[in-house]
């Protein structure tokens, strides 16, 4: 490793860290963020001709750019989905589409809100994908629980199970849909042999969270009613908003599928879709009141939290920038001579470190480093890629920004990194490590 190397993995673990401790300092963690991103590609444009071929004199800026806008389109759709997602799932809301499934999850008890909580969350994660359900499980959240201390454990419960949710379905995480594209797995291979694993990942902390809640709600009307609840809709046009939000975020894969476009697309079709109904729906009515124009797409997109995107630029371009240095590649190939080609124990790692640093270069440096064989391990469908499909996407349940659901249920509920880690980074470790031995001593019989 070189200097020049060292010295931008140092600004990231500097930047890491005050991320870490944000609640102590507090610079908010997306200033933290877009700071990493610039010093570290200011430190990789000293000696770009180290990791670009033909970046060298009047060459290397262009060289570079090339580069990181190529970095920048790739996270440009995640941040583009991001907004879409947030805003349909504010639409809906707002307007009223989420009341009857919050009746459908309303109860008295606390423990019994949590384990419905958590199988609704892991059901949709597999069906849409573990960030938009995010976003849809915290606005509910917010209509049924008013106390912060009880909502914050909900929260990190709703990241746990959507990350488990997403790992054994192929469109329910960014790394299956990798795998899947890339022909590494099958959708009946990794349902069949991850779905297990993925219950379990979530039913643990489920339980040690539910120790942690005690008591009944005072009513089963139990959380402060938030703004805008929809009355200036009808019936039938609340429950046309819900089909056309919920419905159409489920259409995303499919039309990715059809299509072949990027995630992204779809999603803004559906909040042109949404944007174009709810408007028509306002104008019949003649709306023309404060409530009815701060319930209006217009409004809310003045409302979008620029701080967590911003954070989410910030995170995904530099970790872009080690991608590009190959030490996330070098460390892939560390830890397969260190292990002495263990998948376990390789793949455990590997969903650790998804914690830290976005799983998606990282299952991007495994599939480029790992050739698939025609059978064994390394095979379609083998024990490799079905471990790593579940390490990368589980694993990033045990930091708040080690996933997309994470980071967006952080800016969504003010979580702290702290707060996290002192209180859930064990609970998701426990299950993690729980899967991996169940299923090492489990899967010869069953497989």
């Amino acid at each position: 490793m070189t200097t020049l190397t060292l010295g931008i993995v140092i600004v990231f673990v500097l930047g890491y860290f005050c991320i870490a401790i944000e609640s102590l300092t507090k610079i908010n963690k997306a200033a933290i963020a877009l700071l990493m991103f610039v010093f570290c590609w200011t430190l990789f444009m000293l000696d770009p001709g180290s990791y670009i071929s033909g970046a060298v004199g009047d060459h290397a800026a262009l060289a570079v750019s090339e580069v990181m806008e190529k970095h920048l389109g790739s996270t440009a759709t995640t941040l583009f989905f991001l907004m879409g997602a947030m805003t349909i799932v504010e639409v809906v809301d707002q307007n009223g589409g989420f009341n009857f499934v919050r009746d459908l999850l309303k109860t008295q008890s606390k423990k019994a809100l949590l384990w419905r909580i958590a199988v609704l969350t892991f059901i949709l994660s597999a069906i849409l994908d573990n960030l938009t359900t995010s976003i849809v499980m915290i606005m509910i959240l917010r209509k049924l629980v008013a106390d912060r201390t009880d909502r914050l454990i909900y929260a990190s419960l709703v990241v746990i199970a959507a990350n488990s949710g997403g790992a054994f379905s192929p469109i329910g995480d960014v790394t299956t849909i990798m795998l899947w594209n890339k022909g590494l797995i099958t959708a009946l291979g990794v349902i069949t042999e991850i779905t297990i694993p993925s219950v379990v990942s979530m039913v643990i902390p489920a339980y040690i969270l539910s120790l942690s809640l005690k008591g009944s709600f005072v009513t089963a009307d139990n959380a402060a009613v938030e703004e805008g609840g929809g009355e200036s809709l009808t019936a039938s046009q609340r429950k046309t908003v819900f089909i056309l939000g919920v419905g159409g975020l489920i259409f995303v894969p499919i039309f990715k599928s059809i299509t072949h476009l990027p995630p992204f697309v779809g999603i803004l079709l559906v909040l042109g879709v949404l944007w174009t109904v709810t408007e028509l729906f306002y104008r019949s009515q003649g709306e023309e009141d404060e409530d009815g124009t701060q319930k209006r797409i217009t409004k809310m997109l003045t409302r979008i939290d620029m701080g967590t995107i911003l954070f989410f630029l910030g995170i995904l371009m530099a970790v872009a920038c080690l991608e590009t240095i190959g030490v996330l590649t070098m460390l892939g190939e560390g830890l397969n001579v260190a292990f002495d080609g263990n998948h376990y124990m390789v793949t455990g790692i590997i969903g650790v470190l998804s914690s830290i640093v976005d799983n998606v270069p990282l299952v991007a440096g495994c599939m480029g480093m790992y050739p698939v064989a025609p059978t064994g391990d390394m095979a379609v469908d083998g024990i490799f890629w079905q471990l790593l499909a579940y390490c990368a996407g589980v694993g990033g349940s045990m930091l708040i920004i080690g996933s997309a659901a994470g980071v967006v249920v952080m800016g969504l509920e003010k979580i702290t990194f702290g707060w996290y880690m002192k209180r859930i980074t064990w609970i998701a470790f426990v299950g993690y490590l729980a899967v991996l031995g169940v299923y090492w001593l489990a899967r010869p019989f069953l497989f």
